[in-house]
């Protein structure tokens, strides 16, 4: 499953974010992966929650994004949730047209291994690609 958090850069889309990563922990089972861009909200997160900053890593390009995710998936069997921080800058994606694909991509490594993902799209909802429009849960 792919839920979306979509609004303008400073509506705080962030806040929901780091919400939903620290009441879905408190409930889970397996794993919870928070992605962001630098390590800031560290002391935000539960600590149950493994936050990756992606900016400690070489990633330079969407496919090497969808690489890096997989390999976190590749390790942790019981993995259940994604969530994903500004996620048009991690995942190096230049245009919200790009987020098409995404969605597709991130769509089927969630449905065959079982993940939620998360995104934070800093884009209003109307302007994001019809395949996003039934995955927005937060729009600000």
């Amino acid at each position: 499953m792919i839920q979306i958090i979509a609004g303008k850069k400073g509506k705080g889309k962030t806040k929901y974010l780091l919400a939903g990563a620290n009441e879905r922990v408190e409930k889970a089972n397996g794993s919870i992966v928070y992605i962001d861009k630098n390590g800031k909200h560290m002391y935000e997160l539960s600590n149950k929650v493994r936050l990756i900053n992606v900016a400690e890593y070489p990633i330079r390009s969407y496919n090497a994004f969808v690489g890096f995710v997989c390999g976190i998936i590749s390790q942790d069997h019981d993995l259940e949730a994604i969530y994903l921080d500004s996620f048009l800058t991690v995942a190096h994606l230049e245009e919200v047209e790009d987020l098409t694909q995404a969605v597709e991509d991130f769509k089927t490594l969630g449905e065959k291994y079982g993940i939620d993902f998360v995104l934070s799209v800093s884009r209003d909802a109307q302007d994001l690609p019809k395949n996003a429009n039934g995955r927005i849960s937060v729009s600000l």
